[in-house]
């Protein structure tokens, strides 16, 4: 094994020195590695720190194999610094989510025009008219019949 570990040293492997701990969670956040292992005195105290990583390992007693085998979390991990916008795998990615809207005509007033000026923006003017018709039309009173 120590021939291995060796090779993967030498091909992957990297030392990086910081000048505190802040430094370096600023720096795993950027990194946003498969798996961390907080080995310092008090881990605890560095789980909000840590935004970007695929699992977070807390101290001596709870090595990266614990959570691939027996303590909870999914051994299919977020790999090549995907942590920064995904997750382990968990029944989550077997569920379907569906966005519901139902704005009030109150609510339509309020955020239609900020929803024209995006959609001018990105230069999508039917975008801007659907939007604008009925603009229109709740201000003209209809709406309210």
């Amino acid at each position: 094994r120590g021939e291995l570990a060796r090779s993967a040293l030498e091909r992957r492997g990297r030392i990086v020195l910081v000048d505190s701990l802040d430094q370096a969670a600023d720096l795993v956040n950027n990194i946003a590695p498969e798996h961390l292992c907080l080995m310092v005195s008090d881990p605890w105290t560095w789980t909000d720190k840590i935004r970007h990583a695929g699992g977070l390992f807390l101290g001596e007693f709870s090595p990266e194999v614990m959570g691939d085998y027996i303590a909870g979390p999914s051994h299919v991990m977020p790999t090549g610094g995907t942590a920064r916008y995904s997750s382990a795998l968990s029944v989550h990615q077997f569920l379907r989510r569906m966005p519901v809207v139902g704005l009030s005509p109150s609510d339509f007033q309020r955020l239609g025009p900020s929803a024209v000026q995006i959609a001018n923006a990105e230069g999508l003017a039917g975008h801007a008219s659907a939007i604008q018709v009925r603009l229109d039309y709740i201000e003209s009173g209809a709406a309210a019949k």
